[in-house]
């Protein structure tokens, strides 16, 4: 749902419980575990980290029984997909001898003295 490649997710409970790593087999053994047996519940928030991406997400963890028939979660929120893509850089100009002041080579040929 979020669009992360390599995500870090840890529990923000000033321990740095890791739930996922990003660090093949690091964190396999919690792929069985349900989020209960982590002591995660209604109000408990998650950081989730994509490195390569260069971004994180705080994730506020909230129970809900009016979900719709066969839905394990619901997202709330800006998701990538919702985002959309950053407004373009603006086109540089030339820029040579790393002055921008608009000014040309002198083409005078005058006789100096």
């Amino acid at each position: 749902k979020f669009a992360m490649v390599a995500p870090d997710v840890q529990i923000e409970d000033g321990k740095g419980t890791i739930l996922i790593s990003s660090e093949e087999g690091e964190t396999e053994a919690n792929n069985h575990r349900k989020l209960s047996d982590f002591g995660i519940r209604n109000g408990t928030q998650l950081q989730a980290d994509d490195f390569l991406q260069d971004y994180t997400l705080l994730i506020n963890v909230l129970h809900s029984e009016d979900l719709e028939k066969d839905v394990e979660f619901e997202v709330v929120g800006d998701t990538p997909e919702r985002i959309g893509p950053k407004p373009s850089e603006p086109t540089s100009r030339n820029i040579s001898n790393g002055s921008d002041d608009g000014a040309q080579p002198s083409t005078s040929t005058g006789n100096q003295q």
